[in-house]
């Protein structure tokens, strides 16, 4: 496994459509070790392909909606399509092609996604809450699109600072 450059939004790779991942072998083994192995290390909890500049249909997605005590695991999703989307949130995200840089973006509660494993292996997974925004995101990715293009708005640093300050000023007082 090795790390690899995460691309950043000035890459016009990242702008592009993906195709379809047609061989389930050892090269694209390869690309989703490297691509966890560079989601772990850059702390996030969403990676596309196209972000590690290979057009190809493949994501990884951290599951972070885990019960108490058990870890949070990564899920490999390629050839990924949303079959199906419910609710609504609406809330500050983020990119690590976009570094430092959060908007306010609103997407589906819950989503059912079918995909396929490394081996071409079909499957559904479902996602809420920061996993279904996860799954869209990085779809997005596949589309060539950046979160900055579903934006409503773009937080400047003020306000994401407000939030930590709010909870270091209730720490005080508890």
């Amino acid at each position: 496994m090795a790390l690899r450059n995460i691309l950043t939004q000035e890459e016009p790779r990242l702008l592009k459509h993906s195709r379809m991942v047609t061989d389930f072998n050892e090269r694209l083994h390869i690309l989703l070790d490297d691509m966890r192995e560079t989601l772990i290390h850059a702390g996030g909890v969403g990676l596309a392909a196209p972000q590690v500049g290979v057009l190809r249909r493949a994501v990884l997605v951290l599951e972070t909606n885990v019960p108490e005590g058990e870890d949070e695991y990564i899920i490999e999703l390629v050839n990924p399509e949303i079959v199906e989307a419910d609710g609504e949130q609406f809330g500050p995200e983020g990119c690590l092609s976009v570094p430092d840089v959060y908007g306010m973006v609103r997407r589906p509660e819950h989503v059912r996604v079918r995909a396929q494993d490394r081996y071409g292996k079909p499957f559904e997974v479902e996602g809420v809450g920061l996993t279904a925004r996860a799954f869209c995101h990085e779809i997005d990715h596949l589309e060539g699109k950046l979160f900055l293009s579903v934006a409503e708005r773009i937080l400047d640093p003020e306000e994401l600072a407000e939030p930590e300050e709010e909870a270091a000023d209730t720490e005080e007082t508890d």
